[in-house]
């Protein structure tokens, strides 16, 4: 697996779409930089840029890998080579290619800018982990979906509405349940909602570990009574481990199983 992996790590950073998405990250850095000096302001605008275009790159790029390598994975398939081994192979490299150019595209102007003298360097930290996990749940949940559709039109399709159901939809229907509910305790709905939602779940960590979960009122003191706890943080974490290690357990069954 790991040589699969390496390849696979390889021929995406060859890729020049590669050096366009770190590129974008150190423009934007450097921007923010420039046009605001504290960094804490910074950080809230890149939460709110890589909380919806992280996981919308990771899908893109995991289904797009998956379908474009089909003929060298049929190659790889015909050697005495485990399937799993392929294709977690190529998952672990596409993601790892995608997490490098993120915190290596954010972090070189944060420290030239002397992020290591700021106390926001723990939510800038934050803001990297929770990017590089985001990167990894969405391509795993492509790579998932690519083994589970020969379909090509089919495949990009559902990755697609899998990112809008995840990044847009879920907070819509969920808003409207804690309005229609709001007579009801949803302390514990609004706790479980939140888990089950990494791009959620990676917001209110972010958040609340900015200070500024007032913002989110009645919500906002929920929230902070249990993700502001050593316990909450520690769950929440888990919680996005758990986001990587399922879809990676589904795909590694899925290739173990399917015919090709």
């Amino acid at each position: 697996m790991l040589k699969i992996l390496k390849y696979s790590f390889y021929d995406l950073m060859r890729s020049r779409w590669s050096y366009v998405y770190f590129l974008f990250y150190l423009l934007l850095g450097v921007v923010l930089l420039f046009l605001n000096n504290d960094l804490s302001k910074a950080v809230i605008t890149l939460m709110n840029v890589i909380i919806i275009l992280v996981p919308l790159i990771g899908t893109i790029f995991g289904i797009m890998y998956h379908y474009d390598s089909r003929e060298f994975t049929e190659l790889l398939l015909a050697q005495p080579i485990k399937r799993s081994s392929i294709f977690l192979g190529q998952y672990f490299g596409v993601a790892t290619s995608l997490s490098m150019s993120l915190i290596i595209g954010l972090g070189l102007p944060f420290v030239f800018y002397g992020l290591f003298n700021s106390n926001a360097i723990w939510d800038f930290s934050l803001l990297l982990i929770t990017g590089a996990f985001l990167t990894f749940i969405f391509t795993a949940l492509a790579f998932m979906i690519g083994l589970l559709n020969e379909n090509k039109i089919k495949g990009f399709g559902y990755a697609i509405l899998l990112w809008l159901f995840m990044a847009v939809i879920y907070d819509g229907i969920f808003l409207m349940s804690i309005l229609y509910f709001s007579d009801y305790p949803l302390d514990n709905f609004s706790l479980i909602a939140i888990l089950t939602n990494p791009i959620d779940l990676s917001r209110v960590l972010i958040l609340l570990k900015l200070d500024i979960s007032a913002l989110l009122g009645y919500t906002g003191a929920v929230f902070q009574r249990f993700f502001g706890t050593n316990f909450g943080l520690i769950l929440s974490f888990k919680m996005l481990v758990l986001w990587v290690l399922i879809p990676t357990v589904l795909i590694w069954r899925i290739s173990k199983k399917k015919d090709f």
